[in-house]
Formats: structure tokens, sequence, C-alpha cells
């Protein structure tokens, strides 16, 4: 679907963003959006009839200025964005997602999931979390785990809930997506390799995330991670210079218009930098791909609600726009 009108007079930070559209009919190219929703075809802009976004970031150190002087330019070919339907920004090559990385979130999980016999007062249960959550974000490592790219899907797409699916569920997140290739990566210069940000919103099947058949195993995150569309990514890529603190963004989740989600990225364990460059400690970071960083309270396990037919999925970050699905059961489909 094309992008929603009443959403173009606040679209995203900074003068310009990235997408992935396309015309009716047409193939899919990417894009470089104004803050008045005006659109630019890169491919004849930078001379590439064959460009794609991923190929875009491949180039990214050389590509950047280009983008910013194309953006204050008058040039000629920019068309409205209502014309065009907005898909995926991306299509990554790799997605690396995290568990268990916002402090509040985790809290509120080691007080509600308390031991047999604890009978000590949540106070003190809550207390004894924060300290836990102190200590992990001094001396511990981040939590990442292997999403797949078939799983993504646009940001106005419908997510489809497999017949299969108990206790499908949301989770808000922040993504960074990778502009130069990294390895083994300090934190300190982890955030040179991050081209800019999008949204995410990495759904769960909560009933599958361990294994009945073998506990012993442990979590399944194939199963319940990755179904076809489990991914809904964008609108947009919004460059790191026009984000001036990814360390202070504001998510925020509604499903049918009611806030379930609402919380800050300073609320993050581990930070952007942080997660990035951890899992560049093992795997080869390549442009293109996505670093997902967790979700905030407000899950649908937290609120006895879990997603079904016809819910409507509002999802926002500061400065990254905002995204809109609605879930269609299989079954119904």
């Amino acid at each position: 679907m094309s992008v929603k009108p009443e959403a173009a007079s606040a679209l995203f930070a900074g003068p310009f963003a990235l997408a992935t559209l396309s015309a009716p009919e047409g193939h899919a190219f990417p894009a470089l959006v104004t803050p008045d929703a005006q659109v630019l075809d890169l491919r004849p802009a930078l001379g590439d009839a064959g460009l794609t976004m991923r190929g875009l970031l491949d180039a990214w150190d050389a590509v950047a200025p280009r983008l910013a002087a194309l953006a204050g330019d008058t040039v000629p070919g920019r068309r409205p964005l209502a014309e065009f339907r907005v898909h995926a920004p991306v299509e990554p090559r790799q997605v690396f997602q995290s568990g268990a990385n916002y402090r509040q979130h985790v809290i509120d999980l080691h007080v509600a999931h308390r031991a047999p016999g604890d009978e000590r007062p949540e106070a003190e249960r809550r207390e004894e979390a924060a300290q836990i959550m102190d200590r992990r974000a001094a001396e511990d490592l981040p939590y990442v785990f292997i999403g797949l790219p078939s799983a993504v899907t646009g940001p106005y797409d419908d997510v489809v809930l497999p017949a299969w699916a108990e206790k499908p569920d949301w989770e808000l997140e922040l993504a960074a997506v990778i502009g130069r290739p990294a390895h083994r990566v300090s934190v300190e210069e982890a955030l040179e390799h991050v081209a800019g940000y999008t949204i995410a919103n990495d759904l769960t099947d909560r009933a599958t995330v361990f294994r009945r058949d073998m506990p012993q195993i442990g979590t399944d995150w194939l199963r319940s991670k990755n179904a076809p569309g489990f991914t809904p990514l964008g609108p947009w890529i919004v460059p790191t210079a026009s984000i001036a603190a990814p360390d202070d963004l504001r998510l925020t989740l509604r499903l049918n218009g009611e806030t379930m989600q609402d919380e800050s990225t300073k609320d993050m364990i581990f930070d952007v930098a942080r997660m990035v460059s951890y899992a560049s400690q093992t795997a080869r970071l390549l442009p293109g791909d996505l670093v997902l960083t967790g979700s905030p309270a407000g899950n649908g396990m937290h609120w006895g609600r879990l997603l079904r037919d016809g819910d409507v999925m509002d999802a926002s970050i500061t400065g990254l726009g905002a995204q809109r699905t609605r879930c269609v059961a299989e079954v119904a489909r």
C-alpha cells in the first residue's frame, strides 16, 4: 500500500530518508524521500539503472555525500510519495536479533516469575532484579541470535498469522542498518559502521519459543520468529547523521488504537554500539544487514492479550516515522 497522506507532515527526522518503492505494476527501486513527501528515483540520479538499496549501502561511504547533495538540490523528476507502494527499505543478507535487552522489561519478567516459596514483598524482589540488571550491564554480554531475511515484509503489508501460531505477539524494536562491513570492531568504532536506523516489529509465537518435545534443547527461534512476514520493516532508513541520540528514542506500539508499548531506548541494557560490536566479534556484518536491539516492556504476554485476526498495529519510533500492519489469520485468507 502507499504511505498515508496524513502522515506526510512528520515522516522522519532530517533532510532525507531512503526507501524502497514501486509504482503500480512496476519494479521496486531505491528512492530518496524528502520531508515534504517527494520522491527521487536514485537509479537515474546516481547513474545506475540496476541499483538496489543493498547495492547503494554497499557503496555507502562514497554515496552518502551525494545523497545529502541531492536532497538539497532542486533536481527534476521528483514525484509525490503517495503515488508509490512502500516496501521494506532493504533486503538484508543477515538479521541479528537481540533478546532481554530492556531493563524494565526484564525486571518485570523477573518479578512475575518468582520461584516457588518466595514470599518476599514485590518491592524487595524488584530491587533484587534491578541489581541483577545493573550487574549484567556492567559485566555480561548481549544475547544475540539469528533471524531469517525471508521473514521481512513491508511496513504497511498485512501480517499473516499462521494457523499453527497459538500465541502470536508483537515486539517493537529499533533496528540499526549496517553501511560498512564490520568484523571484530570495538564499541568505540561500532557506530561508524551503521548507515542509519529503521523500525522493526519482531513478531514471536510465544507458544513455540521453547521446544515441548525436547525442553533440554532450549529456545526454537526458527519456529517462533521466522514465519513469512513476521518482521515488518521500515518505512525508511534514516541516516545516522539525522539521529543525534539513538540511545534516547521513544518507541510506541498501539494495538487497535490502545497503547501497549511506550518506552525510550535509554532503558536498553546494551546500547546500539555494544550490540553492533558484540555481533561483529563472531560474524562479519555486511552492508544492508540488520541489528535488532530488543523490545521494551508491554508485549502481549504482559497484557494477557495476543494478536488475532483483524488486529491493527501502529508502531513508531522518534525520528523514524511509523508503520501500520493489519493481522490476517491464515484460515481467513
